[in-house]
């Protein structure tokens, strides 16, 4: 429970109709009780930090000055959105966040009636505050409307779109600019720039969404709590499109933040009063530093290679190789649509773009992996981060579904490395390939397989047999490999790496078929349209019958929580892996059990 003598103020709002009873002048003061429970909370449960920290003042007066949720209040993102979830009646459970079975990490409408829109990517917010409003216009309802969108995520195609839309339109609009010069990572781009001009005494900004037909206030400070009050009274009660651009400082009220901001955009728990401390490297890299040191290697043997990011250098490992490759490193801002499309233009002209993107984040540019990459066979390379399963980020994040919505597509070359060293070797196989290729590893670590320092290149579609065995066959893709390896030794079974999940080891796999009773495959994708669904589609084509059992994750969005949680709920830790062979296929169990094999083959 809340320290009511270190937080008279906060302790007494559980909605924003709590925080409405106070006097205006009293606000500053509950600002700063809400940043101090801020730092309080998030140091000791970890989360998302910095962008959260430089909003407290424009929250507590958004809710103050609208009368939400009658009212609709629209974040963008959801990085910056604890503070809002303290004062609409979650303030007790804040330290829950990302945790299993807690509060989401983004705004969530199955969560509270404040969260008037689910979010987890950037540059939604106008187009969902937009359409809301439409709605209740067509039904004389005069409620207000209002999205609060980062200079960052402005940067998207999609905030533009809604930006063009709403202009011309008299819906009942609001939209508030957080402009603090930051994504994760620093903004790129002409629209940073421009923003930057505000403080030159040249009405650039204003000029720019006037001219889309918005009424533009600001900029003013977002940390002046009365000032915001006073402006936002006045636009409350205005008609048609308006944008109100505010400043504010990402971290803001801690010192640390505010000095580190990338380092503090989301942290692991730590001492407020010493900060951040680096912890000792494990020594093992992880798939981004694979990728990245790969990168850099690469980029050194072919002067064509470009690396391409939709704002995304820290996570998916490009520091490196934008440090010493500057004239090759490319940062789109939050752009995936056009990341892919440019990639497909630079590959015209005979470069070598390799996209780093995070599952998630490429399915906003599918189209464009369609119809600009694999349509033309285009030779650009899609190094995928954060593929299966991400954990405490939850639903939003999970990178559930690449292998689905890539294999379907005509001249794809797809791989899932298994450990840190097949994760370079497919990563130069995909670079190496006149075409579309795509290679999907997990977030963080592997098993510790050693790195090998050369560019050696896989024989395209060949799958790895690990062990030999009887009557089942283990087929596993990627990351599921080293829980594989413990249930074939278990059950005698046969195991493979199936390296490619397109194209398939066909030759493999009809031999396989025709010395075992059944299979079972093994993937962090979800079933429906997966790796699995390509074996049984291969065997079917070729008219062969054979008792199949697939495991990836299941038709449902799954929650947050940590990624070992995630596994166990989806069926794909060790025991649930053990359960799910034994239903199906109960011959098989005595190896589970101790027992003596059963006489009689599986049924087909």
């Amino acid at each position: 429970m809340i320290d009511l003598s270190r937080y008279p103020h906060l302790a007494a709002i559980q909605t924003p109709d709590d925080l409405r009873r106070f006097p205006a002048d009293r606000l500053t003061a509950i600002a700063d009780e809400l940043r101090g429970y801020l730092i309080e909370a998030v140091a000791s449960s970890g989360g998302h930090f910095g962008a959260g920290l430089g909003v407290v003042e424009l929250t507590v007066a958004l809710h103050y000055v609208l009368d939400t949720p009658h009212d609709r209040l629209i974040w963008d993102v959801g990085h910056q959105c604890y503070p809002h979830k303290i004062l609409t009646g979650r303030r007790d459970r804040i330290t829950s966040i990302k945790k299993k079975g807690g509060l989401a990490p983004f705004p969530r409408r199955e969560e509270s009636e404040y969260d008037a829109f689910g979010v987890g990517h950037s540059s939604t917010s106008i187009s969902a505050a937009l359409g809301m409003a439409i709605a209740a216009q067509r039904k004389g309802d005069a409620r207000k409307f209002v999205a609060v969108i980062g200079d960052g995520a402005m940067t998207a195609g999609m905030a533009f779109e809604a930006l063009d839309h709403a202009g011309d339109l008299s819906a009942n609009l609001l939209v508030v600019l957080n402009d603090n010069g930051m994504s994760i990572s620093e903004n790129v781009g002409g629209l940073a720039k421009r923003l930057e001009k505000r403080g030159d005494g040249v009405a650039v900004p204003s000029t720019m969404f006037e001219e889309l037909g918005f009424d533009y206030s600001g900029p003013i400070d977002g940390h002046d709590v009365p000032k915001l009050l006073e402006v936002l009274r006045t636009l409350k009660d205005a008609r048609g499109p308006q944008l109100l651009h505010v400043i504010t400082t990402k971290g803001k009220g801690y010192a640390p933040a505010e000095r580190a901001q990338i380092e503090y955009h989301a942290v692991s728990p730590f001492d407020p009063n010493a900060g951040v401390v680096k912890k000792a490297g494990t020594g093992k890299p992880t798939y981004s530093d694979v990728f990245g040191d790969w990168l850099c290697d690469m980029a050194a043997a072919d002067e064509r290679l470009f690396g391409i990011t939709p704002a995304m250098r820290e996570g998916s490992g490009l520091v490196r190789f934008s440090q010493e490759y500057p004239d090759r490193y490319i940062d789109v801002a939050i752009a995936e649509p056009h990341a892919v499309t440019l990639a497909a233009g630079m590959a015209c002209e005979g470069a070598k773009p390799v996209v780093a993107i995070y599952s998630t984040f490429l399915q906003r540019a599918y189209d464009q992996a369609i119809h600009d990459v694999a349509l033309q066979n285009l030779d650009v390379t899609f190094a995928i981060d954060r593929a299966g399963i991400v954990g405490p980020d939850g639903a939003t994040h999970a990178g559930s579904f690449d292998l689905s919505f890539l294999r379907c597509l005509p001249n794809m070359l797809i791989m899932a490395p298994a450990d840190e060293d097949e994760c370079r070797s497919m990563l130069t196989t995909g670079f190496l390939h006149p075409g579309p290729a795509a290679i999907r590893y997990p977030r963080g670590g592997g098993p510790g397989a050693a790195v090998r320092s050369t560019l050696d290149a896989l024989p395209i579609g060949q799958a790895e047999v690990r062990r030999r065995g009887h009557r089942l066959a283990l087929l596993s893709f990627g990351a599921m490999l080293a829980t594989a390896e413990e249930i074939a030794e278990e059950i005698d079974a046969t195991l493979v790496n199936m390296r490619f999940v397109k194209p398939l080891d066909e030759t493999l796999l009809l031999e396989l078929a025709t010395r075992h009773d059944a299979f079972v495959t093994l993937e962090d994708n979800a079933i429906a349209g997966g790796a699995g669904s390509a074996v049984a589609e291969c065997l079917a084509a070729h008219g062969m019958s054979v008792p199949m059992l697939l495991l990836g994750l299941p038709d449902v969005y799954l929650e947050h929580g940590s990624r070992d949680e995630v596994l166990s709920e989806a069926g794909l830790d060790l025991a649930g892996i053990r359960k799910a062979i034994e239903a199906r296929f109960p011959q098989v169990t005595h190896a589970f059990r101790g027992k003596e094999p059963a006489p009689d083959s599986i049924g087909r």
